[in-house]
């Protein structure tokens, strides 16, 4: 058995960014494990961890394929993009990029929903994560998007981090699966976490 600490914020949100990294780097060093993987937008969360992690592999996952606009917006309408300038930084510092569709909201699943209505099993899936808290969904949703792009070594867990609109809240430890064979995905533990969502 084994103790360990657990971060439980009042909310969810950027503000929780640098304790999430903070704890993701302690754990990380504790069970020696060798990827990240970091959910991001513009791929400043990917530059500041490979920045503060040069031991680790950083997979970023861009959090949007090329139309994520028409079917998810920001309340300003517009949706950030990934900056050329901080995705060249990051790579200088080791790290490597993934962008396509989301494994688990965001393909013909979605297409399926917006024509016709109705919620299917993927869609069931993302809401049970939901129910624990965004960062939950998008860590676990990244994680298989990494894999998919042939970014992770499938035999070694990651940490993988998320959150809501910016930065990070959520971190996990996480056995990697590919989509395809998500049953085979485990959550292992969870570092961060927070108590309740924001008011959306």
């Amino acid at each position: 058995m084994a103790k360990v600490n657990v971060h439980y914020y009042e909310q969810e949100g950027v503000q929780n960014t640098e304790t999430t990294l903070e704890a993701v780097k302690q754990r990380a060093s504790e069970l020696g494990i060798k990827q990240v993987v970091v959910a991001t937008t513009t791929g400043q969360m990917a530059l500041k961890c490979a920045e503060e992690m040069p031991d680790v592999q950083v997979v970023g996952v861009l959090m949007h394929a090329v139309d994520y606009d028409v079917y998810v917006k920001r309340p300003s309408g517009k949706m950030k993009a990934p900056s050329p300038e901080i995705l060249e930084k990051a790579r200088k510092k080791g790290a490597t990029f993934y962008q396509g569709v989301h494994s688990l909201l965001g393909g013909v699943d979605s297409a399926i929903r917006d024509k016709f209505g109705g919620l299917s099993p993927v869609g069931l899936i993302s809401h049970a994560y939901l129910s624990i808290s965004t960062g939950t969904k998008v860590a676990v949703e990244s994680t298989m998007m990494a894999a998919d792009g042939g970014l992770l070594k499938m035999d070694e867990d990651v940490i993988a981090m998320g959150g809501y609109r910016g930065g990070a809240d959520t971190a996990l430890v996480i056995k990697p699966a590919f989509t395809h064979q998500y049953f085979s995905l485990r959550v292992r533990e969870f570092i961060c976490l927070p108590r309740q969502p924001q008011e959306k």
